[in-house]
């Protein structure tokens, strides 16, 4: 009897072994269809909480599109050049945008897209660049091993890139009731003296999409005061807090063409303002203008305002005084009527 109660429960043991055991293979597969499939799923508290998490939907209500041109000169923008050369793991936007580039999707990296002649951001597979082809069009030295293509930290021109463009989008998104500013790509610009000495040329390098870098950018601290060294936060945060600061040198029209503005520097100033101020008043005014009253309230507050200056008219005039006003009025009297003179005839 006791025979068979071990054989039993051997048997039983047997069976949840090979039911629980599954291959490697199968518990990756199984593992990556579950991510994939929750890639995407943000709820929407997510959205609320981390909105750059969440890609600019086509399906909004309002949206405006704007360029800009960073300059890394500019107070606002310097922690970004910096360091020039990685130390300790840190490094400048630059350095971190071009590794993701050379790694590559497969490595963890990221692919860049061409920048067109019209400035415009394309991002498909017929506009990738090749990170080799990258290097030999920009005279970047770079050597082959067994291991692969090993690029010296003092050979990558982080030093030479003085700007960026970023594309910029400004949204409200109906489904949460929220507005959004947000940035969409980056560019970076590398200057370089010309071969005669005569002034500098602009490259710009390559267009990448910002999400795609986002979980990079997340990882990588940067400098945010020349005073304090430990005033660090990451380059997601100071792009999603928009501390950077940058001029509007393109945007779309109605046209859908993208066309730089025209004119000279007061039009262009000009321009920059009127776009600065339609994006702030539309953010301002999502529930209405705060100026504007209805009928009611403006009769109501016209009627009050009428009764206060009653009030105040009253409190200025000054008080009556009859004593005073009587004395006036009897020497007015006495003084207004003549003398009389008595003539006394004398008989004869």
């Amino acid at each position: 009897m006791n025979r068979k109660k071990y054989l039993l429960l051997a048997l039983l043991l047997t069976m949840v072994t090979a039911g629980g055991a599954q291959p490697p293979a199968r518990r990756a597969e199984a593992a990556a269809k579950v991510q994939k499939t929750n890639a995407n799923n943000l709820t929407l508290r997510a959205k609320l909480t981390f909105p750059t998490a969440n890609p600019v939907s086509e399906d909004v209500v309002w949206r405006r599109d704007v360029y800009r041109e960073l300059r890394l000169d500019d107070a606002a923008n310097v922690g970004l050049a910096y360091p020039v050369v990685p130390t300790d793991g840190n490094m400048n936007l630059f350095t971190l945008l071009f590794k993701l580039m050379m790694a590559g999707p497969a490595r963890g990296g990221v692919n860049v897209y061409q920048y067109r002649l019209d400035g415009q951001e394309r991002f498909a597979d017929d506009a990738r660049i090749k990170p080799l082809t990258f290097l030999d069009d920009h005279h970047i030295f770079y050597e082959k091993t067994d291991k692969g293509v090993h690029i010296d930290n003092s050979d990558i021109p982080s030093a030479e890139v003085k700007r960026y463009y970023i594309k910029e989008s400004a949204y409200y998104d109906q489904t949460t009731a929220s507005f959004h500013r947000k940035v969409v790509a980056l560019c970076p610009i590398l200057e370089r003296d010309d071969d005669f000495g005569h002034g500098t040329t602009s490259y710009p390098l390559f267009w990448v999409r910002y999400d795609d870098v986002a979980p990079a950018l997340a990882k990588q601290r940067v400098r945010t005061s020349a005073l304090n060294q430990a005033e660090t936060m990451s380059l997601a945060d100071f792009f999603t807090l928009h501390l950077y600061r940058g001029k509007i040198y393109k945007t779309d029209n109605l046209l859908g063409q993208t066309r730089p503005s025209l004119g000279n520097d007061s039009t262009l100033t000009q321009e920059q303002r009127r776009i600065e101020q339609e994006i702030a008043t539309f953010e301002s005014r999502i529930w209405g203008d705060p100026a504007r009253k209805d009928s009611v309230d403006s009769t109501a507050a016209q009627q009050q305002g009428t009764a206060k200056a009653s009030r105040k008219r009253e409190e200025r005039k000054p008080a009556a005084t009859p004593k005073r006003l009587r004395r006036g009025a009897s020497q007015k009297a006495a003084g207004s009527t003549p003398a009389r003179v008595s003539v006394r005839r004398e008989r004869h």
